[in-house]
């Protein structure tokens, strides 16, 4: 599996039954593009949506294949093992895995891993209170690289309503952040954000996402893959303050120190040092997009 999908912050959807829109989605600047056949194919068009991005992959480059994921329909429906049979193949030739919808058995993720190679990346969707039930079983499944959350159909399975700030649901992102950290995984992916029209909404959402523990956010809409970017990458002023933190450290042979009036000890080591990665990788991604 690819440190790519482990230190991505932005995955970006798009319908499979939509090709042209593949090339688009990964020049969007997405760290990882997934193109859907679940929810975004209606029942009738799903085998045409299938060898549509079989077709479509054979004309991306290496390195846009390896951005590429796939999300799957769940098991026990009638598309399940033809979606795996062609993830298979799509991982053959280079795609990076596959997010598997409406997670909720361990025994499945090992079923598609097997299937698709030792290759295959898998992002287990948690979209159930079952798939809640089972999330640290799911995070230790064969080929898990990270957990994703899909709140709105957790929603709708356990009938919450939630109010715009979603609190009812931090119990449940807590779960996700707990289970992935349980299983030594990166930090898992948040839901999406339903308002592709004003950015502060997306931007808010990453802010609590990050504030949560989460490592990135799905993306419906090319114009939310900066908000959620700006969010993730560290300011300036950030990055200096760990830099002064490390300085510090080194200065200090490795003990508690104080600077500017405040304690630093080995959290707070820690802390900068998650600022400082998450910067390089902000970098590396604009250098990705201007090579």
């Amino acid at each position: 599996m690819t440190e790519l999908v482990r230190n991505a912050c932005s995955f970006l959807f798009v319908p499979a039954s939509r090709p042209e829109r593949l090339a688009k989605a990964l020049a969007s600047g997405a760290d990882m593009v997934i193109a859907d056949w679940e929810d975004a194919v209606a029942p009738a068009d799903k085998p045409a949506a299938r060898q549509a991005l079989e077709q479509a992959g054979t004309h991306l480059s290496p390195a846009q294949r390896a951005r590429l994921l796939v999300r799957i329909n769940a098991f026990g429906t009638p598309w399940f093992d033809d979606d795996v049979a062609a993830l298979a193949r799509l991982v053959a030739r280079g795609a990076c895995g596959a997010v598997v919808s409406k997670a909720e058995d361990p025994q499945v993720l090992a079923r598609v891993a097997c299937a698709a190679g030792p290759a295959c990346a898998l992002l287990p969707l948690v979209e159930s209170l079952a798939g809640l039930d089972a999330v640290d079983a799911l995070a230790r499944a064969p080929q898990v690289a990270r957990l994703a959350f899909g709140h709105l159909d957790f929603q709708v399975d356990t009938g919450l309503r939630c109010g715009p700030r979603e609190d009812e649901l931090l119990p449940v992102r807590t779960a996700l952040v707990f289970a992935s950290r349980r299983a030594g995984l990166a930090a898992p992916v948040d839901g999406v954000t339903v308002d592709t029209q004003e950015m502060q909404h997306t931007a808010a959402d990453t802010q609590r996402a990050l504030r949560l523990g989460f490592g990135a956010k799905l993306c419906i809409h090319p114009a939310q893959v900066a908000a959620v970017h700006g969010v993730f990458a560290p300011d300036a002023q950030s990055v200096e303050r760990a830099r002064a933190v490390l300085r510090a450290m080194q200065d200090a042979q490795g003990g508690v120190c104080v600077l500017d009036g405040r304690m630093v000890d080995a959290p707070v080591l820690r802390l900068a040092e998650q600022t400082l990665a998450r910067d390089a990788w902000a970098r590396q991604r604009g250098g990705r997009a201007l090579a």
